[in-house]
């Protein structure tokens, strides 16, 4: 398939996209923040430099976009142009996120995966029950929280 724009404007329209402050990441900052949590923002002492980092509960939270981490949902398709790049791409942003993870649980932190499909989609959820989940995960000794659009699995001890 051929792109539809032109090598310069394609540049251009990929280099805007961000990769901190996005909608999902703002929103629940300022919910969290306005419940009294307090955070340090993409730390870059900690593998992979997480999204928000409660250091007071050894907690930090990563807000993945489903397309860039190639999360199994409606959100992420595997592009039609340039193929093999794209599987490079998003198998090394996989690896890369889960020996970050690796790291992490090693030196004793907990971490929650907030993906881009729970903010956004046909499955998404409601603020209130996002907060809910998150703040009772924060305060309890489960290791791992993982929510999406399409599923809301907690494990860890």
């Amino acid at each position: 398939m051929i792109d539809i724009v032109d090598k310069k404007t394609r540049s251009r329209m990929m280099a805007a996209i961000k990769g901190k402050d996005t909608k999902g990441e703002l929103l629940i900052r300022k919910a969290l923040h306005k419940r009294g949590y307090r955070y340090r923002l993409h730390c870059k002492e900690l593998p992979g430099r997480p999204d928000l980092v409660f250091a007071k509960y050894n907690a930090v939270i990563f807000v993945n976009g489903c397309f860039w981490h190639g999360h199994n949902c409606d959100l992420f398709k595997w592009p039609k142009t340039r193929p093999e790049f794209w599987r490079k791409k998003i198998s090394g942003n996989r690896e890369r996120d889960a020996k970050n993870i690796r790291i992490l649980s090693e030196k004793g932190w907990r971490y929650c995966i907030l993906w881009e499909c729970i903010f956004r989609g046909a499955k998404k959820k409601s603020i209130e029950e996002l907060l809910k989940t998150i703040t009772a995960w924060l305060s309890s000794s489960k290791i791992k929280l993982e929510l999406s659009g399409y599923d809301i699995s907690n494990s860890g001890s």
